[in-house]
């Protein structure tokens, strides 16, 4: 079992600042990351709004420049694998990752979330066979064919504008007659000419076998239902936390987003949450990288506290 004065969980924006923050401060790190570092960021077409880039920047870019930077830091060790387990055992955190056993003082939750499903049948079939939540990933399957985009926030809309650009045709199928997204992204889908719009608009039922075939639509207007034939569809319902790892005992909000409080603390001594993980109302990148640094210097001064 190794022992580290600091774990990371999750190397997304939050996660990575996190962590070059603690290795900075000269405290022992482990950052653990399952996949590739970058987490949502790495599904993010266009980044636009993050300061230093005025003419924007790709989201596996921006990724890279973030994992590029913790390469310098010689008391910051990269472990690759899932976290399964956060036990926490008095003043002791051990955290199960694949086969083995971490043991820290302290423990940053930059777990981060990920796409929430439809909750339809064969929905979990068709996935990879029709259904994406990556437009960006999977557009180019669909090069020249008719896709749909379900939602109305910020996701749905640039993932659209995306899909534009390579597929015939995308319907924007939205519950609402409004969206939540940025103005400045619905004004610009609003002009391109391949886009319809289907508001006040559900998909109720979801057609194919061996791939994607169509949808059905359910106006609530009306409550008229119609078949949709769609090569591709894209979910973007929102998202949902990834916290099965964390104790039951940990605060939680109604969507079991972690509550913490503006210095990144948990109701749990020791325990920090930074990012898309946490119970709050804007998720950016930009946020994500803040709360990371904020939660760094939380543990830096639980640490000192914790020593002596």
């Amino acid at each position: 079992m190794k022992r580290y004065e600091a774990v990371v969980v999750g190397a997304g924006p939050a996660g990575m600042t996190a962590a070059v923050y603690l290795a900075r401060f000269g405290i022992k790190t482990a950052l653990a990351e399952q996949l590739s570092p970058g987490g949502l960021l790495l599904q993010t077409c266009e980044v636009e709004n993050y300061p230093g880039f005025p003419k924007g920047i790709k989201g596996y870019e921006l990724a890279d420049l973030f994992s590029d930077q913790l390469e310098s830091y010689a008391n910051l060790t990269r472990v690759q694998g899932e976290i399964s387990e956060l036990k926490i055992d008095g003043e002791r955190k051990l955290l199960h990752v694949d086969e083995d056993w971490l043991e820290a003082d302290s423990v940053v939750i930059c777990s981060g979330v990920r796409h929430r499903k439809l909750g339809l049948p064969n929905e979990d079939r068709l996935l990879g066979r029709g259904i994406s939540h990556c437009a960006m990933c999977d557009g180019n399957f669909f090069r020249g064919q008719v896709v749909g985009v379900a939602g109305g926030g910020n996701s749905a809309v640039e993932e659209a504008l995306h899909l534009t650009k390579i597929v015939s045709k995308v319907h924007l199928i939205h519950r609402r007659n409004s969206f939540r997204a940025v103005p400045l992204y619905v004004d610009r889908l609003k002009s391109v000419k391949n886009v319809v719009f289907e508001m006040c608009t559900v998909i109720s039922a979801l057609h194919g076998e061996k791939e994607l075939e169509g949808v059905s639509l359910k106006r609530l207007d009306t409550g008229n239902e119609e078949f949709l034939p769609l090569n591709g569809l894209f979910v973007f319902v929102g998202f949902e936390p990834l916290s099965r790892f964390l104790p039951a005992e940990i605060a939680r909000d109604e969507q079991g987003f972690v509550i913490t409080d503006t210095e990144m603390r948990t109701n749990l001594p020791g325990v920090f949450a930074a990012g898309d993980i946490r119970s709050k109302l804007c998720r950016q990148i930009i946020t994500a990288a803040g709360e990371g640094a904020t939660a760094a210097n939380a543990v830096n001064s639980y640490l000192e506290h914790a020593h002596g």
